[in-house]
């Protein structure tokens, strides 16, 4: 149950681990210590050698979900995500449930109240000037495409192309359906101050002649609020 929380949060983002994936991970960490802690006998018996084993072990898992995408990399949250809720897992099987349920909230706070201060912090001014307040502060820009559901990733595919260029930092993309089974995708990216905007202009036309896209547009964030 713990587990499924944690993954409530992921699913809503449309990261690649969801309710499934964590609801799995954190039971089967709970399995792991609840075996290690009655299915053997005798002085050599040592139930916390198998939760040491899944602390390890979860890492193969949580690597599996880390993807580089040109200059970016992507995932790492997500795999640490994983990798707390084992830690979950092993605490409601060593039968911790209040730490659990703690532990648990702590995990969904951190990806929810934490992420606009990350991105507050990420927008702070690298180098302003002294006649421009603005000057060497990076902008934020959104890069949305609405296609059908079932091209959703040739879609994703596209504008992770289209953005993999040096002037600009891709941060996130995800994906929200809407009505007639049309899929919004938005791409969050960032870029200098003094780069031209127009790169994302030729991105966009070139995306719009794609027949699977309804339609595509850009805008900085800064106009959205």
């Amino acid at each position: 149950m713990f587990g499924a929380v944690i993954g409530l949060e992921r699913q809503w983002r449309s990261r690649l681990a969801g309710i499934r994936t964590n609801a799995l991970v954190a039971a089967g960490s709970a399995l792991f210590v609840v075996m290690g802690a009655y299915a053997f006998e005798g002085t050599v018996a040592d139930p916390t050698r198998v939760a040491a084993q899944v602390v390890s072990g979860i890492g193969f898992l949580g690597a599996g979900v880390i993807m580089r995408e040109g200059l970016n990399v992507r995932g790492l949250n997500t795999a640490a995500t994983l990798w707390c809720a084992a830690a979950i897992g092993s605490l409601a099987g060593s039968g911790l449930y209040v730490l659990a349920a703690l532990g648990a909230l702590m995990i969904v706070a951190a990806n929810t109240v934490l992420r606009p201060l990350g991105r507050m912090v990420n927008r702070r001014p690298s180098a302003i000037g002294p006649d421009d307040g603005n000057a060497g502060q990076d902008v934020e820009y959104l890069l949305e495409a609405i296609t059908n559901d079932k091209s959703e990733a040739r879609v994703r595919a596209l504008l992770v192309q289209a953005v993999n260029r040096p002037e600009f930092s891709l941060h996130s993309i995800t994906a929200q359906n809407t009505k007639n089974s049309l899929v919004k995708v938005r791409a969050e990216l960032t870029a200098g101050f003094d780069t031209d905007a127009s790169a994302l202009e030729r991105a966009v036309q070139r995306i719009s002649l794609d027949p699977k896209i309804v339609s595509i547009r850009w805008w900085s964030e800064e106009q959205e609020e």
